[in-house]
């Protein structure tokens, strides 16, 4: 069973329709949409501050969604792909995200909708990641806009394939 349980009063809120694999765990105000998956060894951790993810959105294995004590929540968007080992602490990410695997997003970081951040790349506090563009390095800058075909084949594509895998586990 994976661990979900109140903290300060603060319970998570998940919907039937997601997937929480059975070591996950998911703590205190965390607002969770529909059709989202948060998958083995994932950390959603709302004791600090709330954490509220939109539809579609998948925490892959061993990341972490965190925020800071009365300073910055962490919310998510739709359709958005959180990699394996990433860590997503205290920011805002918009609808149409892919997170690549091991990348870091710091506080008080914007990533404006139909963005790639690369894997590996660290997002340093207070960066806005303009809409339509792939950020990479350490620290993270724009490398490239994104095209219509990475969006349509990376980026919808990964968040429906995780919508269909976690099927295999209900």
């Amino acid at each position: 069973m994976p661990v979900i349980k109140p903290v300060n009063g603060k319970q998570p809120q998940i919907p039937e329709d997601c997937y929480i694999a059975e070591n996950a765990t998911i703590v205190g105000d965390v607002t969770i949409g529909n059709q989202c998956s948060i998958w083995f060894n994932a950390v959603v951790r709302g004791d600090v501050h709330y954490i509220k993810m939109g539809n579609k959105v998948n925490v892959q294995d061993g990341a972490i969604i965190h925020a800071t004590y009365q300073k910055s929540p962490t919310t998510i968007g739709n359709n958005v792909s959180i990699g394996h080992n990433a860590i997503v602490h205290g920011c805002t990410v918009h609808d149409n995200v892919l997170i690549g695997m091991g990348s870091i997003i710091m506080d008080d970081c914007i990533v404006e909708s139909n963005c790639i951040i690369a894997a590996g790349a660290v997002v340093t506090a207070n960066t806005r990641v303009e809409s339509g563009s792939i950020y990479a390095g350490v620290p993270a800058k724009k490398i490239k806009d994104i095209s219509q075909e990475l969006i349509s084949n990376e980026i919808d594509r990964i968040a429906n394939n995780y919508v269909n895998y976690s099927s295999w586990f209900k």
